[in-house]
């Protein structure tokens, strides 16, 4: 199963309406193409299109992100400078738990998008299942700076 099919099934595990499911999609592929960017890995043209236009177009016309702009981009701008620390700290040698959880992120996104749907009671009582579905493992991301 791809990555976006598992994050389809979680999403509708968490009974997230299409539309905001297609924008943490959308997130998360931006997220994907602009990480591999950063780290000079080759890029699909195919998928590059689609960020491409997505990050400047589509995500702005999703209708739960036009609803909820004003709580989603702030949460959104925090995963970014939480990403830029965790680059900064793998480029000084310093990966460690911690930055491996700034680079879980995206996750906290799933959460906040959980509470607008589901408000914040259900929200608290889902938090652990949302945390539990990033899927690279802290032994998984110490390997990759044991092998650079």
């Amino acid at each position: 199963m791809s990555d976006v099919a598992q994050l389809n099934h979680h999403f509708k595990t968490l009974d997230l309406p299409d539309p905001a499911a297609a924008w943490l999609i959308d997130v998360w592929r931006c997220i994907q193409v602009f990480d591999d960017a950063a780290d000079g890995d080759a890029l699909d043209p195919a998928e590059l299109n689609h960020v491409i236009f997505s990050s400047l177009v589509g995500m702005q016309l999703n209708a739960f992100h036009a609803q909820n702009a004003a709580v989603l981009l702030p949460v959104l701008a925090l995963q970014i400078m939480k990403w830029h620390g965790a680059n900064h700290a793998e480029l000084g040698g310093r990966a460690d738990v911690k930055s491996y959880m700034w680079r879980a992120g995206y996750y906290d996104l799933v959460l906040m998008v959980v509470g607008i749907v589901h408000g914040p009671e259900k929200a608290g009582a889902m938090a652990e299942t949302v945390m539990r579905l990033y899927g690279e493992g802290f032994a998984e991301y110490q390997e990759e700076f044991a092998n650079a």
